[in-house]
């Protein structure tokens, strides 16, 4: 797909519509992009690499925008390997290019390539600067933002601000230009990044300082209108607020009853004038689309079954992703179900209370086997509480 920035910052990503899973872990049904860039100057820089999966097609497109000139330069913002599969063939293409990063960058380096880069880097840090004639870049350190070694740069010319893992989403460019960019956008956040809300208020911060036109991800589309609507989302999400009034039920169920209970309280909500309910079945919902959820509404109420002695591995899988997201700030019911001897709300307990800043709202409802009539009055006020 043909991506128009600026006449001299060049777009020479690839698309990947084959792969199934990003990370090993995450359904990608629309694909993902590997975002690579160029300036073209009196010196050239090359903005990251891509994965090696598309780096017959990069090279291409990468060889047409330098249009027989050579590159300088190869700034290395992110070196997870779908962004850096490609920096030994880059060095192949061109041996006098110099790699730039921080410190983190060359000591990871190695790690991943044998490279004998003597008198090829440049190492960079907080606030340096790199003259490539008319457009200069400014380097800005983002660690943690999800990767030790991550650096951001900033071109001053065309005010573009090369963003890293930061603002990317999931999704091919050429299958999803139509799409609503945040519902994917906030999928890749709390799923990627989403643990560390702490260094990217501090980058935020940086950035506020800079006037920027333009951002260039990593993933995802270039973002040239509206940049305050991206960067706001951004803010809410990192800081780990709730971006929507809503009621989140996810639920643990074996053979369908805990389901029923979660249906007949979902409807209770509604009668009660909750505008947004959200129920998901945590055995066939991927995992990312409900961890999406828990952080984007204000309330969730968890329902499962009792499991050998514990809770039903699913729920048990949701919320030790929603700790090592650092999941908080939010008001959490929960309800178990038990035949003889109910232990998911012991269990889910015990998990929630690690982590930070969950209110846990009373009354605990306990369902046995099956919902009965009589326990619509607990159902009630747990509804009536979650208001």
């Amino acid at each position: 797909m043909k991506v128009t920035i600026t006449d001299s910052v060049k777009y020479i990503g690839v698309d990947d519509t084959t792969l199934d899973l990003f990370e090993s872990q995450y359904v990608i049904p629309e694909g993902v992009s590997y975002n690579s860039y160029v300036i073209i100057d009196e010196k050239t820089a090359v903005m990251d690499t891509v994965d090696k999966r598309g780096m017959e097609e990069w090279e291409e497109k990468l060889l047409e925008a330098l249009n027989g000139r050579k590159a300088d330069y190869l700034i290395l913002h992110h070196l997870e390997p779908d962004h850096a599969g490609a920096v030994a063939r880059f060095l192949e293409l061109f041996p006098e290019a110099v790699l730039v990063g921080n410190v983190k960058t060359f000591q990871m380096l190695p790690q991943f390539l044998e490279l004998n880069l003597t008198d090829k880097t440049m190492v960079v840090k907080e606030g340096d600067t790199l003259s490539l004639g008319k457009h200069t870049l400014s380097f800005y350190m983002a660690p943690m933002v999800h990767w030790p070694e991550v650096m951001v740069s900033y071109e001053s010319t065309d005010k573009v601000l090369f963003s890293a893992d930061g603002f990317g989403k999931f999704g091919a460019l050429e299958s999803t230009k139509d799409e609503d960019w945040a519902c994917e956008a906030r999928r890749y956040y709390f799923n990627i990044v989403g643990k560390y809300g702490g260094p990217v208020q501090t980058l935020l911060k940086k950035a506020a300082g800079l006037d920027i036109q333009y951002i260039c991800p990593l993933h995802g589309p270039v973002l040239s209108e509206n940049l305050a609507y991206y960067i706001g989302l951004y803010d809410t999400w990192s800081s780990y607020k709730p971006e929507s009034e809503g009621v989140l039920i996810a639920y643990a169920s074996i053979h369908g009853n805990t389901a029923h209970v979660a249906e007949r309280l979902a409807e209770m909500l509604k009668e009660k004038g909750v505008s947004k309910v959200v129920q998901r079945d945590l055995a066939r919902t991927d995992i990312s689309e409900v961890i999406e959820d828990a952080f984007r509404y204000d309330r969730v109420i968890l329902a499962a079954a009792s499991y050998d002695g514990g809770v039903f591995p699913c729920m048990q899988d949701f919320l030790y992703h929603l700790q090592s997201k650092a999941y908080q700030k939010r008001r959490v019911g929960i309800i178990e179900n038990g035949s003889w001897a109910p232990s998911a709300g012991r269990t889910m307990r015990a998990i929630l209370d690690t982590m930070k800043d969950l209110e846990i709202v009373e009354p605990m409802v306990t369902i046995r086997s099956s919902m009965k009539e009589s326990d619509m009055d607990a159902l009630n006020q747990l509804a009536e509480a979650m208001l």
